[in-house]
């Protein structure tokens, strides 16, 4: 079965081959992230994820294609949780920078182990190849970013 699908998707155009697959990828990795053990909500995680280093929240608000109004209560969530802390930006002392605390730390590792394991799970790449399509991955998104952010990613 799955042979057959694979012989009549390769008779398709590269660009179409490829929408398929970011596509079937997309979803496997949804339904597994909702099996990693935590209390934490989706943007919850992906705000620490994020969080690779201190951010302001306009910075913190473009890495994740939304507007800073939108990932306050997500802040303010994780800080209430004692995930991350908020401390004066020393270049701007009229801004605030987000900064995990070892328990956000902890929890960041964590989540990027796991869903590095599950991508290798779900797209059958090697290292090689997975450094590869990340390079291509971001090539498209800065091209997507340069051309405009879909609407659906902004609310």
């Amino acid at each position: 079965m799955t042979k057959d699908i694979s012989e009549r998707l390769a008779r398709l155009t590269p660009e179409i081959q490829a929408m398929m697959g970011v596509y079937a990828l997309y979803w496997k990795l949804e339904e597994s992230f909702g099996c990693i053990d935590t209390d934490l909500s989706h943007q919850e995680c992906h705000m620490l994820i994020k969080l690779d280093q201190p951010k302001r929240m306009g910075v913190l608000a473009a890495d994740m294609l939304t507007v800073p109004s939108t990932i306050t209560a997500t802040a303010d969530a994780l800080e209430a949780a004692g995930y991350l802390t908020r401390q004066q930006d020393p270049d701007d002392r009229r801004a605030w920078l987000l900064v995990l605390t070892d328990k956000g730390a902890e929890a960041r590792n964590m989540l990027v182990t796991t869903a590095g394991e599950l991508f290798h799970r779900a797209s059958g790449l090697d290292d090689e190849e997975t450094a590869q399509f990340a390079r291509l991955a971001r090539k498209i998104r800065d091209n997507i970013l340069k051309t405009g952010i879909p609407e659906g990613l902004t609310k």
